[in-house]
């Protein structure tokens, strides 16, 4: 096992393409803990270089209406009248607590996807 600091981008793919190759190591091996410890380089390079920032909480709400084939007004059960409706979904009222609330417990939206913004 010959396992550095993940430092560019280079080290990056040079990590995956050996990650590829111990990947189903069978545990207690030695393989195995060479791939635990790829894991957590790459996941602590990529954290710190690619970090992903929290979603748009309309973005979480729009998502479940196009899933769900949901319109705003059916919407207005969980954020309030049509205008309110309206205004959440054009980013011109912020999301109080209640409606986050109501759009998790009503529609399964993630409390971290509703509140990013909060």
């Amino acid at each position: 096992m010959n396992i550095k600091p993940i430092r560019s981008d280079d080290d990056l793919l040079a990590a995956f393409k050996r990650l590829e190759r111990v990947f189903q190591a069978q545990e207690g091996t030695v393989e195995a803990d060479e791939m635990e410890i790829l894991v957590t380089l790459i996941e602590a390079y990529e954290q710190k270089h690619y970090p992903i920032s929290a979603a748009d909480p309309v973005e979480a709400i729009k998502f479940r209406m196009e899933q769900q084939g949901l319109t705003q007004k059916d919407l207005e059960p969980y954020i309030g009248s049509s205008g309110r409706v309206s205004e959440v979904l054009n980013h011109k009222r912020r999301l109080s607590l209640q409606m986050v609330k109501r759009l998790h417990d009503g529609l399964h939206i993630p409390y971290e996807s509703l509140l990013s913004a909060v």
